[in-house]
């Protein structure tokens, strides 16, 4: 393809493209060469860092079959190292049978639950964080499109966001972890701006806080562009947003979560930011866009040591990893890292592991979920591959 690096391009031609492309066009399957194996290992490690590769060697040697040997120097910018790709998780792939549109992690549990979207199949698996397959359930969930683990000693439940056109669509509903449904938000099969009796047209995701307090973003697209604080009773308590540019105001809030500090964190994605607000009295605090000029961003969730921040960019097909402010002015982000995925992977909606860090991914256009664990900081500068 265009843009890859042959035998006869100068040393030091820029790629233009993440090395995972670069690894597709110099080393395709031949077999079990260990050789081989061993450089894809290597670039597949490097192409989940997020950094621009360049050639600054190429050669086969001649006394060498091309399929035997290749030698070449690989340098790029340095760039922190955060996460690693988990290639053990799952177990098994082939429960992915539709669009994977979200993911929650119960950590005091050791569960992930996957939601997807297709006819026919379970929408609903259930992991463990180890990768092993337990189950599915289908009961009442019409099209999902944002889930939320809530998981103390006192309750385990699931929360699903439907988007469906269907009887249970545009609701927020409560299961328990086998699948028995507990309570319906919203007025089912009929999306509305009401709010006696509560109407969601499209809600995208929703937070739980450990109070059992509800953070909801309502929606994706439709009638509504609004931030909801719901009491553990289901009364509301604040309610900020329409639709717009301005302070407080949204265009797709696509994704919500609340930080140690409590504040609360919202993906306005149509307009290239995330906003800030005050989780008891619903003050707007603030919002970084200086990170997003590209695409904004899809999901927003924080490290269980609350040092990061981690987004998604759904058409980009890249995950950040910003600073975390401290308590106070949120001040401009700032990446620190990148996770570069495959083209048109989309990853849609993730979460975050309280207990071990680990970030799950589920990617819409891959139809997967993925496991990406962390690593002790390190900087790499260069490798020498012989």
């Amino acid at each position: 393809p265009a843009g890859l690096l042959r035998p006869w391009d100068p040393p030091g031609k820029k790629t233009g493209v993440r090395c995972h492309v670069l690894l597709q066009g110099i080393f395709p399957t031949q077999g079990e060469n260990p050789g081989l194996l061993h450089c894809r290992q290597i670039l597949y490690r490097l192409s989940h860092q997020g950094s621009t590769l360049s050639v600054s060697s190429f050669s086969l040697p001649p006394q060498l079959p091309p399929h035997l040997h290749l030698a070449f120097k690989i340098s790029w910018r340095a760039e922190e190292i955060l996460y690693r790709l988990d290639v053990d998780w799952p177990k098994y792939s082939e429960y992915f049978t539709g669009a994977t549109f979200c993911v929650a992690v119960d950590s005091l549990n050791g569960l992930v639950y996957v939601a997807q979207r297709g006819d026919n199949i379970p929408k609903v698996l259930v992991f463990t964080e180890d990768g092993y397959f337990l189950r599915s359930w289908n009961y009442t969930v019409d099209t999902p499109h944002g889930i939320f683990a809530a998981s103390t000693p006192q309750e385990k439940s699931v929360w699903i966001t439907d988007v469906g056109s269907g009887f249970y669509g545009h609701t927020i509903k409560k299961y328990n972890s086998f699948g028995d449904l507990v309570q319906v938000l919203g007025t089912p099969g009929k999306k509305g701006t009401g709010l006696n009796p509560l109407q969601f047209d499209n809600p995208a995701e929703l937070h739980v806080d450990d109070t059992g307090d509800i953070y909801i973003v309502d929606g994706d697209g439709g009638l509504n562009n609004r931030l909801i604080k719901l009491s553990q009773d289901f009364m509301i308590l604040w309610l900020r947003g329409e639709n717009g540019t301005g302070p407080a105001k949204f265009n797709i809030p696509h994704s919500v979560t609340v930080d140690s500090t409590g504040r609360v964190w919202v993906a306005d994605r149509g307009n290239k930011r995330l906003q800030v607000f005050d989780k008891d009295t619903g003050d707007w605090l603030g919002e970084w866009k200086n990170c997003f000029s590209e695409e904004g961003p899809s999901a927003v969730r924080f490290t269980p040591d609350g040092k990061y921040v981690v987004v998604a960019q759904l058409n980009l097909s890249r995950l950040l990893i910003l600073v975390a402010p401290p308590v106070g002015n949120i001040g401009d982000c700032s990446v620190v890292s990148t996770i570069q995925l495959a083209d048109q992977v989309s990853p849609h909606l993730l979460d975050v592991s309280r207990e071990t860090g680990a970030v799950y991914v589920a990617e819409i256009g891959a139809k997967q979920v993925q496991k990406y664990i962390p690593v002790n900081s390190e900087v790499l500068e260069r490798w020498d591959l012989d």
